[in-house]
């Protein structure tokens, strides 16, 4: 009997994680190492880097891609996007076009 009741305690106590995580989206979680160089949510306003919110989805996705295979080149871009899978790019994308831009 015991057993039973940690079991239901456990489901219960899982339902609000289960819940929160579900609000927040594969690409919201990978983005967190893009805010780093292109800010909070992707909305740098310093002008030396571009800003990601509102970035047209189908238009990252490609870019993103080409600096994986080094069809475009810049340092930093590599080295992040080179561990990153196509749908965890094209979850990126997602992610950052249906943010606000600045």
């Amino acid at each position: 009997m015991s057993n039973s009741i940690a079991l239901f305690v456990a489901v219960i106590l899982m339902l609000p994680v289960k819940a929160f995580a579900e609000q927040i989206s594969k690409g919201e979680v990978l983005a967190v190492t893009c805010f780093i160089c292109h800010g909070s949510k992707g909305k740098y306003t310093n002008g030396t880097l571009p800003p990601l919110a509102g970035y047209p989805e189908d238009i990252m996705a490609k870019r993103l891609k080409a600096y994986k295979t080094g069809e475009l080149y810049a340092t930093m871009m590599q080295r992040q996007i080179s561990g990153y899978s196509d749908e965890e790019i094209d979850a990126l994308a997602k992610y950052f076009s249906s943010l606000e831009p600045s």
